[in-house]
């Protein structure tokens, strides 16, 4: 009952087993439930935040992978991968457990400064390629559909040429408005540059995120104390991404496809 009933909803506490064995005339304990479950190999564990995802953006997520599923990789290689993320000074929860003795957790080492208003964050755009990362910059204003366009013109085609992208290059950002106005469909069109059609809330689809993660977990060992080295330390960490690292990010790429279509078009371990 009490494997049937986890795996029906996973959310069930020990608590409610215990009064649904009670109801069913049996008297069982917390400490039994959860051995109970240890011995099926199941543990309790935080749930996983993912976006939210409606039907329509399961079927799209599905029409995409079908769609691409025989690109190859020297295609996943000529797209230029872009996104926009946030990194926290003191904000990196790999940094938050140390190794210490007895009576020594208020040794600096030990410890993780705060600020009474918390430390702040800056915000960056930035792009890559199976060739490299691109450029990185940071945003200091509210980002609009104007804003964005300059980053484009400024820093995406900059990129482009740095990295030596081959010709009929592809172009990925997401479907944020900012991304899909009018204007900026225009100005995309204006420049000749193809882009590709990209499945609402699908982050686990963009290889980016992966160099997001990498950057902010060496930023964090760098632990800068204020906002002007976060940036600074930002810029030195992704230039030093190596190539290699890019490179596997995208000769991989089918393997997302592929897990989608396993998982029903619902979000997977990407």
């Amino acid at each position: 009952m009490i494997m049937r009933t986890v795996s029906k909803n996973p959310r069930t506490t020990r608590g409610d087993l215990v009064n649904d064995l009670q109801r069913a005339g049996t008297k069982v304990t917390k400490v039994t439930i959860s051995n109970t479950l240890r011995r099926q190999g199941i543990k309790s564990c935080s749930a996983r935040r993912v976006p939210l995802l409606k039907p329509v953006h399961v079927q799209a997520r599905l029409k995409f992978a079908r769609e691409h599923m025989d690109d190859t990789a020297e295609d996943w290689e000529n797209v230029m991968w872009s996104d926009e993320t946030k990194i926290e000074l003191f904000g990196i929860n790999s940094t938050r457990r140390v190794w210490r003795k007895k009576n020594t957790e208020l040794h600096p080492k030990n410890t993780i400064p705060t600020l009474k208003h918390g430390g702040g964050n800056i915000m960056l755009w930035g792009c890559f390629s199976a060739k490299g990362t691109g450029r990185l910059i940071r945003v200091k204003e509210r980002m609009n559909g104007a804003m964005y366009r300059e980053i484009l013109s400024q820093n995406l085609l900059p990129s482009v040429r740095a990295l030596k992208m081959k010709r009929g290059w592809v172009f990925q950002h997401d479907n944020d408005p900012k991304h899909t106005a009018r204007a900026t469909k225009e100005w995309l069109r204006r420049k000749h540059l193809k882009v590709l059609e990209w499945p609402s809330q699908s982050p686990d689809l963009n290889p980016i995120e992966n160099l997001w993660r990498e950057l902010k977990v060496r930023v964090a060992r760098r632990q800068p104390q204020n906002i002007t080295a976060l940036e600074k330390i930002c810029m030195e960490e992704w230039a030093k991404i190596p190539a290699t690292v890019c490179a596997n990010l995208v000769k991989t790429y089918s393997n997302r496809l592929t897990s989608v279509i396993a998982n029903k078009g619902y979000i997977t371990k990407y």
